[in-house]
C-alpha cells in the first residue's frame, strides 16, 4: 500500500512539472511569435561596431518643403541688346590690329579694323564721295543766287539742291574714320570680341560682317525638354547650370535670374519644349557654351525625401532601412517620386517620426546578404 502510494504521489508531480514547462515553453514560444509578428521577416542585425565602421547614420524622418528638379540641356545665348555686330561700311581689303583676338576687351569706338580701297578697281569710295560733293557743292552755290532772279525754275533748283545734299550725306559718311590707310572701322559699345567672321587681307564689301562684339552683362540660358514635362513648365521657377569648361554649378537665384517664357509648341529639334531664363553675368560664363541645366519647381511644402544614401534597389523595386533598436534594422520598400539632384521624394513606405538610415544603407544590405540572418527571436 505504502509502494503504491510513493507510486502515485511520484506519477502527479512529474505530470505537473511536464505541464509547467510545456506551459513556459508555450509562453516562449508566443513571446517570440509576437515579436517576429511585429519585425516581419526582413529584419537584419549589425552591431553597433559594425554599423559605425560601415560609416551607417541614421535620422528621424520630418517633412520637409521638397523642389522638383529636372535634368536637361541647354545653350548660353547673349541678351538682346547686348551684342553688336560690326558691318564694312565700304568695299575693301582688310587689316585687323595687332593682338586682335577673340575674348579681347574693346572699348567703347575703338577702332577694331580698317578698310582699304586704294588698290581696287573703282578706286577709294571716300575720295570719290569727296569729288562728287566738292562738284555737287560747286553747282549749288553757282545756282543759288538765281532762284531769286528766276532766272532758273524753281524745279531745277530743287534737283540740284537734291545732288548736294545727298554727295554731302555720302560725303560726311565715308569721310567719318578715314584715314590715310583707308577707313577705320570703330566698336558700337565697350564689351569683348566675340566672334571675329574675317582675316587679314580678305576683301569685303559695303554691310558684309567683321566680327561680333558682346558686353556679356546680360545673358539668355535657353534650356529644352521633353514634352512629357509640359503640365511642369508652368511651376519651374529658377534653375540651376553647369558648364564643361567649369565645374561650378551656377544658381540663377544668386545671378538675378528670371524666367522668361516657356514654349507651348515643340521647337525645331523634334519633341522638346523651350524655357528661357535671362541673368546677369557676374562669372566667367562664355556665351554659345553649352551646359547641363537643372530646371527648379516651386516647393512642396510637406514631402518625404531620402538622399541617394538612403535608397537600394532590388529587382526594380526600391528599399529603405528602417532602424528599429540599436542593432536592428528592417528593410522596406518604397516608391519614388521626382528627384532634384540630391534628394528623392517618397510617395509611400515611410513616414514622419521613422528612425530611416541616410548613409550606409548598402553595406547594411550586403551584411544581410552575406551573414543570412533569421528574424530575431528570443531564446532561453
Amino acid at each position: 500500500m505504502n509502494k503504491i502510494l510513493y507510486f502515485a504521489l511520484c506519477s502527479a508531480f512529474l505530470l505537473g512539472a511536464c505541464k509547467a514547462n510545456t506551459s513556459e515553453n508555450h509562453d516562449h514560444a508566443e513571446e517570440a511569435h509576437a515579436h517576429d509578428h511585429e519585425h516581419g521577416e526582413n529584419v537584419v542585425e549589425l552591431s553597433k561596431e559594425k554599423a559605425k565602421a560601415a560609416g551607417v547614420l541614421s535620422d528621424i524622418i520630418k517633412v520637409e518643403p521638397f523642389q522638383n528638379v529636372i535634368k536637361t540641356g541647354g545653350k548660353i545665348l547673349a541678351a538682346q541688346g547686348d551684342e553688336s555686330v560690326v558691318v564694312a561700311t565700304i568695299p575693301g581689303i582688310v587689316s585687323l590690329p595687332h593682338k586682335l583676338v577673340e575674348g579681347l576687351a574693346i572699348q567703347n569706338g575703338q577702332r577694331v579694323a580698317s578698310l582699304s580701297s586704294r588698290n581696287i578697281q573703282d578706286g577709294d569710295p571716300a575720295q570719290r564721295a569727296r569729288i562728287n560733293f566738292e562738284i555737287a557743292k560747286q553747282e549749288y552755290e553757282r545756282v543759288l543766287p538765281l532762284v531769286d532772279s528766276k532766272i532758273i525754275t524753281q524745279k531745277d533748283f530743287a534737283k540740284i539742291k537734291q545732288e548736294y545734299e545727298n554727295a554731302r550725306i555720302s560725303y560726311e559718311a565715308n569721310a567719318k574714320g578715314h584715314t590715310a590707310n583707308g577707313q577705320d572701322i570703330k566698336s558700337p559699345l565697350a564689351g569683348y570680341v566675340k566672334s571675329i567672321y574675317v582675316k587679314e587681307g580678305d576683301y569685303v564689301n559695303v554691310g558684309q560682317p567683321l566680327m561680333s562684339i558682346t558686353k556679356n552683362k546680360r545673358l539668355y540660358l535657353r534650356a529644352e525638354v521633353s514634352e512629357r514635362y509640359y503640365t511642369q513648365l508652368k511651376d519651374i521657377t529658377s534653375a540651376h547650370f553647369k558648364s564643361s569648361y567649369y565645374d561650378q554649378v551656377y544658381k540663377l537665384d544668386d545671378l538675378q535670374g528670371e524666367v522668361i517664357s516657356f514654349g507651348k509648341n515643340p521647337s525645331g529639334n523634334g519633341y522638346l519644349l523651350p524655357i528661357t531664363f535671362a541673368f546677369n553675368n557676374i562669372g566667367d560664363i562664355v556665351p554659345d557654351s553649352f551646359v547641363e541645366v537643372y530646371l527648379l519647381s516651386k516647393n512642396k511644402e510637406d514631402a518625404i525625401a531620402l538622399p541617394y544614401s538612403a535608397i537600394t534597389e532590388e529587382q526594380g523595386l526600391y528599399f529603405a532601412y528602417k532602424q528599429l533598436c540599436e542593432e536592428e534594422y528592417e528593410k522596406v520598400e518604397i516608391k519614388l517620386g521626382v528627384d532634384n539632384g540630391e534628394k528623392v521624394e517618397i510617395l509611400s513606405g515611410i513616414k514622419e517620426g521613422d528612425r530611416i538610415v541616410q548613409k550606409g544603407a548598402q553595406q547594411i544590405k550586403l551584411a544581410s546578404a552575406t551573414s543570412s540572418i533569421p528574424a530575431h527571436t528570443h531564446e532561453h
